[in-house]
């Protein structure tokens, strides 16, 4: 396989790896982190429409792409309600885990991927080690507001995977309208950067929040801008000629290896020996059956 088509391949794990990460660095609340981000990949979409001059959508696909865009805001919200509950370092194996779920049921039930029976049988199979990939993830020796601890990673783990809904719809919506390439980023980054100021003026009120005046709403583009740099170059990766959907997608997601080591030692999110053991293997797992779903026919 091409080394540079490899590398082209690997640029989504800087941009989408070190995301979560930036948005804690930055920090502020979810209303923040959302207003941030999606204005970053707004501003970033529209430098490459103007720069590639990428033709605007209209009518279905415009809606479609949008809605996609409207998806992915709606899920990432809830996600960066999960990273109060749970840390960037638990939180995202748990999502990544679940796009690849996800991903992976949407094929063989609508795509009508895993058609032979022993595909079935590798692809099901990689979907019971992601769950206990997942499940090590969640490990905590703490003992002490055990209670506490659980109704949190309880709660996160909910918000996770309604998310999961928005991420699916995030990448169904184009598909629907066959829509590829660099035309459906700017009306994605648009309807991403509409739901965060909906919700922003929905709490423009709090006195904790102050979205419109918080600088972290702000400092927060950053993140977008590395957010837009995976979105891109997974377009690019996911081409025929370079990676392919399937394998691209698959060396997109190793983005959690990243965002989960960069949670616990940039963001100093603590966890004990054992706890990082368990951490690792459930990584381990997760990329390993993701890599295998990847490949299945």
């Amino acid at each position: 396989m091409n080394i540079t088509n490899i590398l082209i391949g690997l640029i989504p794990v800087i941009g989408w790896g070190f995301f979560p990460v930036l948005t804690g660095i930055f920090g502020g609340k979810p209303v923040n982190q959302i207003m941030g981000a999606t204005y970053g990949t707004l501003i970033a979409s529209i430098i490459v429409a103007l720069v590639t001059q990428t033709p605007i959508l209209t009518g279905k696909e415009f809606l479609f792409t949008f809605l996609s865009g409207v998806s992915w805001a709606s899920a990432q919200i809830l996600v960066f309600y999960a990273f109060t509950k749970m840390g960037v370092s638990r939180t995202m194996p748990i999502s990544t885990g679940f796009q690849l779920i996800g991903a992976s049921l949407w094929g063989v039930f609508v795509l009508g991927n895993w058609g032979s029976a022993v595909s079935k049988i590798a692809g099901f199979s990689a979907i019971i080690l992601i769950i206990v990939g997942v499940w090590l993830t969640t490990y905590s020796e703490k003992k002490d507001n055990s209670e506490s601890n659980s109704s949190d990673i309880m709660v996160g783990l909910i918000l996770v995977l309604v998310a999961e809904i928005g991420y699916l719809a995030y990448s169904a919506f184009p598909q629907a309208v066959e829509v590829k390439g660099f035309e459906a980023f700017f009306p994605q980054a648009l309807g991403m950067a509409v739901v965060a100021t909906i919700f922003a003026f929905a709490t423009k009120d709090n006195r904790v929040s102050r979205p419109f005046t918080t600088k972290s709403s702000y400092t927060n583009i950053i993140s977008g801008f590395f957010f837009a740099l995976a979105a891109l170059s997974y377009l690019v990766s996911a081409r025929p000629e370079v990676n392919g959907l399937a394998t691209g997608f698959t060396l997109s997601q190793m983005s959690v290896i990243v965002a989960t080591l960069g949670g616990i030692y940039i963001l100093h999110e603590k966890k004990t020996n054992k706890e990082m053991v368990y951490i690792i293997s459930g990584l381990l797992l997760v990329v390993v059956a993701g890599v295998v779903t990847a490949f299945l026919k």
